[in-house]
């Protein structure tokens, strides 16, 4: 699983997954843009991924804007030499039940989650469809893709969208040799995952114990959270396929929590 030569451009780079797949993807000889809303963040994971400045950029992107992509996208290509991956991984969550959701959290999560993931796929498609040499999409679903949970509606939402255009763009992009995939991630203890956590208990009247044994991981085959560098190792075996025998699918990485 090699990326050498190759520009990845990871979304949500600054912490958990994203800051695992862009380690990876260095690690694996590639070239990496790391993109995050906190630039500080970005330039910290930048800074430990021991790259030439040549070989590495951070840049702060807003997911949810159509201006700062297109400028984060043409900076990226523009200083590392193009686009071979995207790695569409901005995410944040919010629980409530859908009777009680507001209309302004149910926008923004779909805003980051899924306009993100529209966004930044169409600008990197534009440059990989110029630089004729094809190249890879990867969106960051979730075992949401795939199922439902309680006080997770916007969520659950967005990430079955998430499939629905990682299809749509295997489809359309295969002429111009870009393959798309969704990686579906069970409970990994990320800071997102972790806020979550206490939340529960209280909605649910259990203890945190509880919310992690018998609502996260119950099951799963092991009783194990999903890590970043299990999540991270699909994303490099996924960038470096070779052929089209691999595009359209969602890759559920879960600890057997969703079998499909």
């Amino acid at each position: 699983m090699e990326l050498n030569g190759k520009t990845v451009l990871v979304t949500g780079a600054g912490s958990g997954i994203g800051a695992e797949i862009a380690r990876a993807c260095a690690q694996a000889g590639a070239k990496v843009c790391a993109a995050d809303i906190d630039l500080g963040s970005a330039e910290r994971v930048v800074g430990e991924l021991g790259l030439a400045p040549d070989s590495a950029i951070a840049l702060r992107v807003d997911v949810t804007s159509e201006d700062e992509v297109e400028r984060g996208v043409d900076t990226a290509a523009q200083a590392l030499g193009g686009i071979d991956v995207l790695v569409s991984n901005a995410g944040l969550q919010h629980l409530d039940e859908i009777a009680d959701v507001s209309f302004e959290d149910w926008k923004r999560i779909l805003a980051v989650h899924l306009d993100g993931a529209f966004l930044m796929t169409r600008a990197c498609l534009r440059h990989m469809r110029a630089q004729k040499r094809g190249g890879t999409i990867l969106l960051m679903g979730s075992v949401h893709s795939k199922e439902a949970s309680e006080q997770k509606g916007p969520y659950v939402a967005a990430k079955h969208g998430l499939l629905g255009l990682c299809r749509v763009v295997a489809k359309e992009e295969a002429a111009h040799g870009v393959r798309a995939n969704l990686i579906c991630p069970g409970f990994v203890r990320t800071p997102l995952v972790e806020r979550q956590i206490p939340q529960l208990a209280r909605d649910r009247g259990i203890s945190e114990d509880a919310v992690i044994r018998d609502v996260m991981l119950r099951t799963t085959v092991d009783g194990e959270f999903t890590t970043p560098a299990d999540i991270a190792r699909v994303a490099v075996f996924l960038a470096s396929f070779p052929t089209n025998a691999l595009t359209g699918q969602s890759i559920v990485v879960s600890h057997g929590w969703h079998m499909a």
